[in-house]
């Protein structure tokens, strides 16, 4: 029972996710239909007044001139500001003050499109000074923020190539100086051993060194003196004797008996031995 919760739980899952899914590209499309469809309108009406203000001169060839001259600073001003917002944030304040400007650029849009349908030529002449101190104000503001913007963007890449360059300047200076700097010596710590000297063999002097120390203690056990001058077997002896105590280690000569070391006379061998 519960397996077949699990299915159905994963189910909505995977069909909510596909709604939505679809919902997001069908708001896609749709933005970009309409994208498109605005660009080819928009296409169409700037051709259409170019070729208005070719084809009918007078107040109606003007009003078409003053349309394209205010879409077109319009819209360059719009894309001027799109393109440097992201990358500056100060520009938020020039942003709702082209929103105000495009809010005056439609009701100017709005009106000079209504006048070409004015079939009274005298009233579309008579308007014509004022719509286009209108028209001249707006661009003239449009094409002042758009200006300043575009100003902005250089300096601020003119600065940017300039510090560039003093950078790599410096790092060019730097490569050029090729003079050999002498390494330092590596320091050794207190109480560590010195390195050995170039030919010198460790294992034979750590192997001799003990050797002939244990030969000369064995010669100095041998002979009754301690090795490394240390006083020999006799002379602990008598120091460990007190002199009232000397006298018997004198070796007592028994009458009779002969001393060690020496053999008993015998004249009448002598003898013989001088005869032979």
């Amino acid at each position: 029972m519960e397996a077949i919760w699990i299915l159905l739980l994963l189910f909505v899952l995977i069909m909510l996710a596909g709604v939505y899914a679809a919902v997001r590209a069908v708001r896609a499309a749709k933005r970009g239909i309409d994208r498109t469809v605005h660009q080819a309108r928009r296409t169409v009406e700037e051709t259409r007044l170019r070729a208005r203000q070719l084809a009918q001169p007078g107040a109606a060839g003007e009003l078409a001139q003053l349309r394209l001259s205010l879409r077109g600073s319009m819209r360059a001003t719009s894309q001027a500001l799109q393109a440097a917002a992201p990358q500056d944030q100060s520009l938020s304040e020039s942003l709702v003050l082209f929103q105000r400007l495009s809010a005056h650029a439609q009701d100017l849009e709005a009106d000079l499109k209504r006048l070409e349908q004015e079939p009274d030529k005298s009233r579309l002449a008579a308007l014509l000074p004022d719509l286009r101190q209108r028209t001249e104000r707006i661009t003239h503001s449009a094409d002042s923020l758009r200006w300043a913007v575009q100003e902005r963007t250089q300096r601020f890449a003119h600065d940017d190539l300039d510090s560039l360059n003093r950078e790599i300047e410096m790092e060019a200076g730097a490569l050029r100086h090729w003079t050999a700097v002498e390494p330092e010596e590596p320091r050794t710590d207190v109480g560590a051993w010195p390195p050995p000297e170039a030919g010198a063999r460790p294992e034979t002097g750590a192997r001799s060194g003990p050797r002939r120390s244990g030969s000369r203690s064995r010669r100095g056990r041998r002979s009754g003196e301690a090795p490394d001058g240390a006083p020999g077997l006799a002379e602990a002896l008598a120091a460990a004797v007190p002199p009232s105590r000397e006298h018997s280690l004198i070796p007592i000569i028994r009458p009779g008996i002969p001393r060690p070391g020496r053999r008993p006379r015998n004249p009448a061998r002598e003898q013989e031995l001088s005869h032979v």
